[in-house]
This record gives C-alpha cells, sequence and structure tokens, in this order.
C-alpha cells in the first residue's frame, strides 16, 4: 500500500491555476540549477525527517532511450559521482542515503537522463514527474514539513495519491522452473539471446549456450527482467532486408569482436544501420508493438531469499 498522506510539491501558487487545475502563472517549468531547486530538495528533507526516514530505496530505476545517432540526456544521465559508469549499485531495492536519494531528486529535477521511484516500504515515498511536479508520501501528515516547505517559498498541497504509484506487470519469478524452461528450449535451439534488464533502457545481452548458461546466470543483476528470445541470425543482410518499410524497430547485433549491441531505428535511418552493422557476426530485429513483441520466455529475478519484489 502507498503512504496514506500524500502531498504535491511544486513552485506553482495553487492562486494561478484555472477551473480545471492547469497552471497558467509565469513560473518556468524547468530547474533554476539555483535556490528553487535547493528549496525543492530541502522540503523534501524536512518530509523525511518528519517521518524518521534516513534512507529510501531505489525502485524502478531507468536511464534514457538510446536511439541511433542519439546522445545521452547528460554525460552518464547525470549519474556520475553517484554510482560507477557501468551503473553497478543503481538498482531496484538498493538501499541510499537520504542525501543520495536527493541528489537522484536532484537529476530528475533536472531531467539528465535518469528516473526512479524513491521509497521505504508503505512509509514514505518521493515520486518526480514533469514540469518541476514532486510527490511525497509519507505514513503520518507531517505538518511541519508542510509549514517548512511554505517557508521556502514553495506549496505543499494534499492530494489522493502520487500519480506515479508502481503498477506491476509481470509477476512471474525466475525461479528454478523458469531455468529448466531455459535449458529446455537451448536443448531444442541450440542457442538463445537472453535480454537482462536490471535498469530501463539499460539492457545486458548474452548469447546463451548450454555451456555459458550457469556463468551468465551467476552474474546477472539484482532483479533484472529477464526476456528470452530465439537466437540471433547468422545471415544479418537477411534480417536487414526484412526490416519494416515504416516504424521504429529494435535491431540488436553481435559485432566481430564479439559484443552484443542494440539499437532502435526507424526506416529512414536503415541505410546507415547497414554501414553500422557491415561486420556484424548475427543479428535480429525486435519490434516494438507490444502485440508483436512477444519472447519466449520472460521473468524477473527474486532476491536472495526466493521473494520476487521487483515490480515490472
Amino acid at each position: 500500500m502507498p503512504p496514506a498522506f500524500v502531498h504535491r510539491i511544486t513552485k506553482y501558487d495553487p492562486a494561478d491555476r484555472d477551473e480545471h487545475g492547469s497552471y497558467r502563472g509565469a513560473e518556468d517549468t524547468v530547474s533554476d540549477h539555483g535556490p528553487v531547486e535547493a528549496a525543492y530538495l530541502e522540503a523534501i528533507s524536512a518530509f523525511a525527517q518528519a517521518t524518521g526516514i534516513d534512507r529510501l530505496e531505489i525502485r524502478e530505476p531507468s536511464v534514457a532511450q538510446a536511439h541511433f545517432g542519439a546522445q545521452p540526456v547528460a554525460e552518464g544521465h547525470g549519474l556520475g559521482g553517484l554510482f560507477p559508469a557501468d551503473l553497478t549499485g543503481y538498482h531496484d531495492g538498493a538501499e541510499v542515503p537520504l542525501a543520495v536519494a536527493l541528489e537522484l531528486t536532484r537529476v530528475m529535477l533536472r531531467e539528465q537522463g535518469a528516473w526512479c521511484r524513491l521509497e521505504k516500504g508503505d512509509v514514505f515515498a518521493v515520486h518526480v514527474g514533469w514540469d518541476q511536479y514532486v510527490y511525497v508520501g509519507s505514513d503520518r501528515p507531517c505538518a511541519e514539513a508542510v509549514a517548512r516547505t511554505r517557508e521556502l517559498g514553495l506549496f505543499a498541497e494534499p492530494i489522493g495519491d502520487s500519480p506515479y504509484v508502481a503498477e506491476p506487470e509481470v509477476t512471474e519469478a525466475a525461479d528454478e522452473d523458469f531455468w529448466t524452461s531455459v535449458r529446455a528450449e537451448l536443448v531444442a535451439r541450440q542457442g538463445l539471446l537472453l535480454e537482462e534488464t536490471p535498469v530501463v533502457n539499460a539492457t545486458r545481452w548474452h548469447r546463451l549456450t548450454t555451456e555459458n548458461l550457469d556463468a551468465v546466470r551467476a552474474g546477472l543483476g539484482p532483479r533484472a527482467l529477464l526476456t528470452v528470445w530465439p537466437d540471433l541470425r547468422p545471415d544479418v543482410g537477411a534480417v536487414l532486408t526484412a526490416l519494416p518499410s515504416e516504424w521504429h524497430v529494435e535491431f540488436v547485433w553481435e559485432t566481430r569482436e564479439g559484443a552484443i549491441r542494440d539499437v532502435i531505428v526507424d526506416e529512414t535511418e536503415y541505410e546507415e544501420l547497414a554501414a553500422l552493422v557491415a561486420d556484424a557476426r548475427a543479428a535480429c530485429a525486435l519490434s516494438l508493438y507490444t502485440d508483436e513483441r512477444t519472447p519466449l520466455l520472460q521473468a524477473a529475478l527474486p532476491d536472495g531469499d526466493g521473494v520476487l519484489r521487483a515490480r515490472w
């Protein structure tokens, strides 16, 4: 259950909203990287202290999606100095001190490329939305924090719930039955492609064989979503020729050096794509349409105690 008392914290005066609740004032919708941003962080800190919270869990972390030729929103998705370049420690369920949680909030306010929910069970939550909207939930009213928020020049409006409450979709755990099914598919197909997603839009790919399955499994990230596909095809030219005439597709290929890469492309970028993968060993194209994106298997890694807590 989400926290019982939720406040929408913004710099937008409720007096400047129309009858539909839309803000019509003069405040900008981006962070000032200065005193107003600092006020947001201090207000969140006040709510955390009022709730008795000094650590928070990262939930459903993501980074900016990579498109063909696109650059990240910010170097390292704004996470430099908080986590290593390989994002170790930035995963679902990772517990961080309040100071780190506030820095993550800063990254989200600046829209630098990383996003996550920050929560402590049903006791406390911080969700950052678009246009400098922040939703703070607590298991208590936090009257002192509300007053402090006003002193900081911000507005703390009580609302029913955060619009960013998680809505879990995948409920199957990657337990021993799942891995038995993976082995059976491997025996039948002689190879599989595993999509490992410990962080949304930071997928790692693995070509599975009966020989490397145990080693790959041992190196998977905490609470990762695991999606099993048919193996890459060695006829890369045929994969390129079969690309759809319109809309986006996810192209996955193995480089000459053995690394597996992926990119989102549309029909206007196929020529550049062909040049990019000219030396590829194997490839496949995965549809981005939900009803056409049908993997062989999909499950999420449970925690060490066997309990599935990831909310994919």
